[in-house]
This record gives structure tokens, C-alpha cells and sequence, in this order.
């Protein structure tokens, strides 16, 4: 059951008519139809009487549409103290950032909380994945972004899916073919141990059965992703960056694999109600899903 069935039953019950109720919650007759159905099956009972001149509750009916409306009436009390409670809101948030703050919507982001929050303040730190989950940890970190498997103890707004290439220097191309030993002894730029990146890189490693020999690391994509296109190594880069690569002729994507992980948000779990994670996490749902869109996550 959820409000807005509760919503459509208590329309029809009203106007006594599908259609009539359809128009009113802008819905089609047969999605208001298949509602009020679902909330019979649910409550094991017949709310309504189908005539041929529209629809007549039921005794069972007439006895749940009361309760059916003071609910909804608590609903909309509820909304409109959240309502004035956003309104007010203020104190800092420090966020964690990784990634470029283009691929992250991070002006939209800080647009849409100014606009929508003006007593928020948005403190944003750029970390690399590994610290990033350790500053929320300890609180020094409200929330961050990370990408990665969700650790056990923290909570997670899942955000995109990304998708990671083995680039290969132009100046290397020609020693590498369609085999993995050829790309695997190649020197590899990756970033420090723990990070979310060096993760995905030993797990390319480890599907196959062999061992990492990193040449150099690097703590930045964009830095990866230079040092590459100079003819130093090879790595594991975001399709889009290495696409980008690979149409400026300085580097070619190894076809022979792809990995992919996804990006979040996360937070303290027991942080789920704090009004300031709960603002940020619904603009993030809004910017990234749409509206109403907002899906928490927490690993077993």
C-alpha cells in the first residue's frame, strides 16, 4: 500500500466515478482502476461495488475510507512541516568529492541547495576514494561521494553506473594485441593501495590469473589519464576521458575488457534522519533520477 492508492481511493469514493477520479489525479481510468484493485487485494476485501453508473462503496468500503482520509490528511501535514522545516534549515556540510566536479553536477548541486537551502552551507573537500570513506567514518566527512563496492557500515544514494577502459598510449599500440599478457606487462599507472581505482585494477588482474606490477601512481583521473597519452603506461580510465583520448589519436582502447562499478553518495547510517544529509540526498535523488526518486541503500 502506499499514499498515492490511498489517494485514488478516497478520490473515487468521492466523485464516485473512475473517469471522473482519473482526471482529478491525473491518471488514466485503467492505472486508477489497477490502484483501487491493488488496495483490494492487499486489504483482502471489496472497497467498491461496480454499477452501471459509476462506483459505490462497499460496507467494508465506508468503513476504511475514513481512516483512508485521515491519513491522507496526516500526510499533508507531515509535507508541510517539512515543508517549513527546509525552509529553515541552516549549518555547514562538509562533503567529499572525487572524480572531476563536472561529472559529479557539483554546480548544479551547489545551485539547487543555494536556491532551495540558502541557510546551508556546502563545504566540498576533494579526496580520493579511500580517504573519502574513512573521513565519514571518523566525522570529519558528512557525506561523500565515493565509487566502489558500499562499505558494510556506511549508508549509500547510488547515483550512475560507471564504466571503466584499458587505455593504451598511442606510442604503445603496436606492442599489444588482442591478448591479455600483451597489455599485462605493460608498465601500469595506478593510484594508491585501498583507493576505489587500484581496487578495479586488481580485479582486472585477478580475473585473469595475474599479478600487478604498477610502474607509477597517481592520486588524480586527469593525471592517470595524461600520463598515459605521453607513452608512460597503460591504466584503467573512464570511458568518457578515454574516449576523448582515443578520438584525439593519442591513445586506443583495449577491447579485450570492461569493467564497471558504481558511483554514490554515502553517509553514516545512523545519519539517515539528520535534516542536512536528508536535504542533500534529496536534491542528489532530484538531479540524478528525477523527482521522488530517491532510493537509499544499505549493505547486509
Amino acid at each position: 500500500m502506499d499514499i498515492t492508492q490511498l489517494k485514488s481511493f478516497v478520490t473515487v469514493a468521492r466523485l464516485g466515478h473512475l473517469t471522473r477520479a482519473a482526471e482529478a489525479v491525473h491518471l488514466s481510468q485503467p492505472a486508477i482502476s489497477g490502484q483501487i484493485k491493488a488496495l483490494e487485494r492487499e486489504f483482502g476485501l471489496a472497497l467498491f461495488d461496480r454499477t452501471p453508473t459509476g462506483m459505490v462503496l462497499t460496507p467494508a468500503g465506508k468503513r476504511l475510507l475514513g481512516h483512508a482520509e485521515s491519513v491522507m490528511v496526516d500526510v499533508q501535514a507531515l509535507r508541510q512541516t517539512a515543508r517549513e522545516l527546509a525552509a529553515h534549515l541552516t549549518g555547514k556540510l562538509r562533503l567529499g568529492t572525487v572524480l572531476d566536479p563536472a561529472f559529479l553536477r557539483l554546480g548544479e548541486l551547489i545551485a539547487r541547495t543555494t536556491e532551495r537551502h540558502p541557510g546551508i552551507e556546502l563545504d566540498l573537500h576533494q579526496v580520493v576514494s579511500h580517504d573519502a570513506i574513512e573521513q565519514v567514518r571518523s566525522g570529519e566527512l558528512d557525506a561523500s561521494f565515493y565509487f566502489g563496492a558500499l562499505p558494510d557500515d556506511l549508508a549509500g544514494l547510488p547515483l550512475r553506473t560507471m564504466t571503466y577502459r584499458v587505455l593504451v598510449p598511442a606510442a604503445l599500440a603496436s606492442q599489444t594485441d588482442e591478448h591479455w599478457s600483451s597489455v599485462a606487462k605493460q608498465p601500469w599507472v595506478v593510484t594508491p593501495e585501498r583507493s576505489s581505482h587500484r581496487q578495479l585494477v586488481l580485479q582486472l588482474f585477478a580475473e585473469r590469473g595475474s599479478e600487478l606490477s604498477p610502474a607509477i601512481e597517481a592520486d588524480n583521473e586527469s593525471v592517470i589519464n595524461n600520463i598515459v597519452e605521453s607513452g608512460v603506461g597503460v591504466s584503467l580510465v573512464r570511458d568518457e576521458i578515454a574516449r576523448l583520448s582515443v578520438d584525439a589519436g593519442r591513445a586506443m582502447i583495449w577491447p579485450g575488457a570492461t569493467i564497471e562499478t558504481r558511483l554514490w553518495l554515502v553517509h553514516d547510517a545512523a545519519r539517515r534522519a539528520d535534516p542536512l544529509i536528508v536535504a542533500i540526498l534529496d536534491i542528489l535523488g532530484e538531479l540524478w533520477h528525477g523527482p521522488g526518486q530517491v532510493s537509499m541503500e544499505k549493505a547486509a
